[in-house]
């Protein structure tokens, strides 16, 4: 549809600034993406964030503004990248109804990443229903771009094969409309949080927002998780889940050195005040940058929902394309000419 050899969509949802954990999750593998020359679309799900939001829609809209300045501020390109907004493109919606018929609410609850996250914000059998059907809706917001390949991290894998599954169903059913998706995983593994119990989430507040200053970056670093019988400097201290050095495996580029500091934590005689330093100092480098281009960005927000509305429009051209040929496969397009 687009000329181009593979698509590819991803995008977050707006319920607050992005933090670390996204950076790694998916946001470096986006800005390599974006450059191979793939057609590249980015969503800002805002109908997502609604399944569990929907009392609080303020906050909605206006992490909408701060996704998108993260992004930019972290390299997104929307000469390159098409970025929108989830809700301004009505074709998602019609097409998640279309699939709904395709899925059984007893699938739904099976899912892993589901009951998992239902388990997580304590739901019980109040779970929303928009909540319960995000899979279809994602599987709708990846298949409306003929999207086929994702980058995700490894808890969302459950979603892809549901939509691998609504894409079996409605080829057999309709005809050969949709190709699988193949997911594109990161790298690294989910960031663990500051505290070391979860990973990295807003909702629990244990993250190093990409648009922290060096004092909120020092301070969360030094209040992190390290070897609780690490008392003394002078006593042995222990690397596997240690916090501090699960993240200098992630961002230190100096891995000789790194390796050197293991060992001296574990023989002893090393405090976790140097390692604490030595992360902060990596992480301020890393975000300092970024930081100060969001600073630049956020001085013109109306430049930024151009940009947005620049791109939904472009998506919906897509969006259009897809929904006409699939209300023609399923024969309800009724006044077609």
């Amino acid at each position: 549809m687009t000329g181009k050899e593979n698509i590819v969509l991803t995008g977050d949802r707006p319920t607050g600034r992005l933090h670390l954990g996204h950076y790694v999750g998916s946001i470096q593998n986006r800005l390599k993406l974006q450059e191979e020359g793939s057609a590249f679309f980015y969503m800002i799900a805002d109908v997502q964030a609604l399944t569990d939001n929907a009392h609080n829609p303020e906050k909605v809209r206006a992490s909408v503004l701060e996704v998108a300045l993260d992004n930019l501020a972290c390299g997104t390109d929307p000469t390159k990248t098409t970025m929108f907004i989830q809700s301004e493109v009505p074709e998602i919606a019609e097409l998640t109804i279309f699939f709904l018929n395709l899925v059984t609410v007893s699938r739904l609850k099976q899912n892993p990443t589901v009951k998992t996250e239902i388990k997580q914000k304590g739901f019980g059998e109040s779970v929303p229903a928009g909540f319960l059907m995000y899979p279809v809706s994602q599987a709708a917001d990846i298949l409306t771009f003929h999207a086929t390949q994702i980058p995700v991290g490894e808890d969302q894998l459950p979603v892809l094969e549901q939509t691998n599954e609504i894409v079996d169903s409605f080829n057999r059913i309709y005809g050969k409309t949709f190709e699988r998706v193949k997911p594109l995983l990161s790298a690294h593994t989910r960031l663990i949080g500051t505290d070391g119990k979860a990973k990295m989430s807003k909702s629990i507040g244990n993250t190093i927002y990409l648009a922290d200053t060096q004092k909120e970056i020092e301070q969360k670093v030094m209040m992190m998780y390290t070897d609780p019988n690490h008392i003394h400097v002078s006593d042995p201290g222990e690397v596997k889940g240690n916090v501090v050095f699960s993240y200098l495996d992630v961002f230190d580029p100096n891995h000789e050195e790194l390796a050197e500091l293991k060992k001296h934590y574990k023989k002893g005689g090393l405090g976790d005040v140097i390692i604490k330093k030595r992360l902060a100092k990596i992480l301020n480098e890393l975000i300092v940058p970024i930081r100060e281009r969001r600073e630049v960005l956020a001085r013109d927000p109306k430049k930024i929902m151009d940009i947005l509305e620049a791109g939904t429009k472009e998506a919906r051209k897509t969006a259009q394309k897809t929904l006409e040929e699939v209300k023609t496969k399923m024969k309800i397009n009724y006044f077609a000419q």
